[in-house]
């Protein structure tokens, strides 16, 4: 699951036009202060906290929506 994370937040950042160095520079100046290894780490890991990723999405312009499944 980790690496399914990872490569989804990769691709959007990708898209985004931003590099994890300018997107941590912008998330530094409203929330406690990290740095792009450790991002990119918890990336790695699988354990970045859903709060960052809605962090990281508003930064890149985008919104996390939840679709509720066809079962």
């Amino acid at each position: 699951m980790g690496n399914d994370i990872r490569n989804e937040i990769k691709s959007y950042i990708a898209k985004s036009g931003m590099t994890l160095t300018e997107i941590v520079a912008e998330y530094n100046k409203t929330h406690e202060p990290t740095t792009t290894q450790n991002i990119s780490n918890k990336l790695s890991r699988g354990t970045i906290k859903y709060s960052e990723c809605k962090a990281l999405a508003e930064i890149m312009g985008y919104d996390i929506t939840w679709i509720e499944r066809d079962e």
